[in-house]
């Protein structure tokens, strides 16, 4: 099931409906789709390499959006809020994440959490969700949303802009892990940079 998502995002991606396809499944996969932008932000990159900064713009944007709704679901909606949580088989993790928001700290710790999951292969649209459900501050929220799915995505654009399609074939294979270790190297930059200034 997957791979069919995947072959048809990339699929999407030369089609003359790309752009579209591309602010739908960034507005989607904020809340619930499986398959992440970047699959089809890479090939359109490659194919339009001038329009990367457009492109990189439009998937932030209803990637944040879509990340709003997911908020609201969890906000009003709970009993569809709980359907997908469930379906990512997640559901014993909220009780945690509310026990660790209201506990000292848990909004500092909830908040590099949303970073990680706004950078890195993290199901987002778990925490978008979740954010809602246990009340986490929504300027916050909107905030790191906005910045974590903006570096993603500028970043993807950007080597996909420099690389072509070589780059394409690396984020096929290996984007999970260089994801994982770019989010983590940038949290620990972030937690020196507001130690030292602290």
């Amino acid at each position: 099931m997957l791979k069919n998502l995947f072959d048809k995002c990339v699929k999407l991606a030369s089609s003359k409906v790309a752009i579209y396809a591309l602010a739908f499944i960034s507005f989607i996969e904020s809340f619930f789709f499986p398959v992440p932008p970047d699959l089809i932000i890479v090939p359109m990159v490659v194919a339009k390499r001038k329009s990367f900064f457009k492109i990189f713009l439009i998937a932030t944007i209803f990637s944040v959006l879509g990340a709003l709704v997911g908020y609201m679901l969890g906000v009003y909606f709970l009993d569809v809020s709980m359907f997908i949580i469930k379906f990512y088989g997640y559901e014993d993790k909220v009780f945690e994440i509310q026990n660790t928001i209201s506990s000292r700290g848990g909004f500092f710790f909830w908040l590099g959490v949303m970073f990680l999951a706004g950078f890195t292969p993290l199901p987002f649209k778990l925490f978008t969700i979740a954010s809602g459900i246990v009340g986490f501050n929504i300027a916050a929220f909107f905030f790191i949303c906005l910045f974590t799915r903006g570096l993603r995505f500028f970043i993807v654009s950007y080597l996909a802009f420099v690389f072509g399609s070589k780059f394409g074939g690396l984020i096929e294979k290996k984007g999970a892990l260089w994801f994982t270790i770019c989010g983590i190297f940038i949290v620990i930059i972030a937690t020196i940079l507001y130690l030292l200034l602290k």
